[in-house]
């Protein structure tokens, strides 16, 4: 697995997917973002990596069925973590006799 260093760097890596997807659906930027129903500055700035809204995200893999991406982002837990944890008794708590001590003078 390739390793990005900033956000940025993510951000472009994703939006050349989605702009190589669309290219490879014969689709232009217009009419993705007609289909999808967002704006065409939208889509160009998801495959320009710039910042974008998760809803034309999301609406854009719908329109380029790749909707199994965002699966990645979450996948379904298996283990309940708290499964693991082990009852342990109650604390008590310790009584304490006090003692008075004479101070010397």
């Amino acid at each position: 697995m390739q390793k990005f260093k900033t956000a940025e760097e993510l951000e472009e890596k994703l939006g050349q997917q989605i702009r190589n997807l669309r290219i490879l659906r014969n689709l232009a930027q217009s009419e993705l973002a007609e289909r999808a129903g967002v704006a065409l500055n939208a889509v160009k700035r998801l495959e320009s990596g710039q910042t974008s809204t998760t809803k034309s995200l999301v609406k854009v893999l719908k329109v380029l069925n790749r909707t199994e991406w965002l699966d990645t982002l979450a996948p379904q837990v298996t283990v309940n973590p708290l499964q693991n944890v082990t009852s342990k008794a109650p604390r008590q708590k310790v009584f304490r006799s006090r003692k008075t001590t004479a101070k010397s003078a």
